[in-house]
């Protein structure tokens, strides 16, 4: 007992590093509300380093300001700790919930110390367990319903060759071969549905690669009243993942853009990246979102909730796939797709990691 006691005071416990290892984004203010210090976490939640950030007003790194600069007030006018929960703002283009405290710090009657918590990233694990959960109810639905397809189509075939054999005319025999044409192209389809254990192909490249090959897609069958813009980060960093995967998940995104845009509106492709952000319960320092946006009427309420399972659909030509197999190809290559909607803006986001240092091309 006694040597722990002599090993703990000969542990130099230094403020300075206590502050930066913790976990909370700490942030030390003037009465003025301009930035004296902050730690690293609140250089990661806001973005912006120590030296770009002091002496900066703190209302440059929200907007709105206005709750945040209510509770500053009243704890420099009181001298009280002075909370409040879930203050829905932004930081740079980032939506975010986040806890707030502010108290005069201890012993420094002219200065504050605000606590910040990322309330939005607990709701996004829990959101991202959620979306695990249907996505592999959906890939077992999906291909229970992919078995029921293909056993007929075995059937169908032989029929259709049979036939062929008993008709006279080659006029006659031009629709036996199209119906084993169609055949063979649904097993095709069935199979690609099937190989949901397929091996991603990975390689490095520019997210930039996929948006792009899908924009000249879109352009080619797009209706004249359909507008197609490009929103994107020029310094976007490099992904490590299987193109042709993300080629067709993104596609399916812009698709299904597309249908809910109908003859007339304006469809968005839109790069972005982002600071220390989860998926799939891993904290990433750097993740790529290729987004798409669409100005339609918004998803129905009612499907929110279930948007990613098979045949759910809320467009009449639908067929209720397409963002389940898109889902489920973004998954493999260590991704996410996520959505908000309103009337008039409903947003499909991709995100993926961004390339580590170790697998950068020399």
């Amino acid at each position: 007992m006694e040597s722990q006691r002599v090993h703990l005071r000969n542990i130099n416990l230094d403020s300075e590093t206590i502050l930066q290892g913790l976990t909370t984004a700490v942030v030390a203010l003037d009465l003025d509300f301009n930035i004296i210090t902050l730690n690293s976490s609140a250089e990661s939640l806001l973005g912006v380093s120590r030296t770009q950030a002091c002496g900066k007003p703190i209302s440059d790194c929200f907007a709105p300001f206005d709750d945040f600069l209510g509770l500053c007030q009243r704890a420099a006018e009181s001298g009280l700790t002075c909370g409040a929960r879930e203050i829905a703002t932004c930081v740079g283009e980032r939506e975010m919930l986040l806890d707030c405290r502010v108290a005069p710090l201890e012993g420094l009657a002219d200065q504050l110390v605000l606590e910040l918590f990322d309330t939005e990233r607990d709701r996004q694990i829990r959101r991202e367990a959620e979306l695990g959960i249907q996505r592999r109810v959906s890939r077992r639905i999906v291909k229970q319903l992919a078995h029921e397809v293909k056993n007929p189509l075995g059937g169908l075939r032989g029929a259709a060759q049979l036939l062929a054999r008993q008709l006279p005319t080659a006029d006659l025999k031009a629709y036996t071969k199209v119906i084993i044409d169609e055949a063979d192209r649904l097993a095709s389809l069935v199979d690609s549905i099937l190989d949901a254990g397929r091996q991603s192909k990975e390689e490095v490249f520019n997210l930039h690669e996929v948006t792009e090959h899908v924009a000249k897609l879109i352009e080619a069958e797009r209706l004249e009243g359909v507008e197609l813009q490009r929103d994107y980060d020029p310094s976007l960093p490099l992904t490590k993942a299987d193109r042709d995967q993300l080629i067709q998940a993104f596609l399916n995104i812009a698709k299904n853009g597309l249908q809910a845009i109908g003859t007339k509106g304006l469809l968005t492709f839109r790069t972005r990246a982002f600071n220390n952000y989860t998926l799939g319960g891993e904290r990433h320092r750097l993740v790529l979102c290729a987004e798409v946006e669409d100005n339609g009427p918004g998803i129905p309420d009612e499907l929110r909730e279930t948007i990613f399972y098979p045949l759910v659909t809320g467009h009449s030509t639908g067929t209720g796939i397409g963002l389940t197999i898109a889902q489920d190809l973004v998954s493999r290559n260590g991704g996410l797709i996520e959505f908000q909607s309103n009337p008039g803006s409903t947003k499909f986001q991709m995100f993926l990691p961004a390339i580590s240092n170790e697998h950068r091309p020399s």
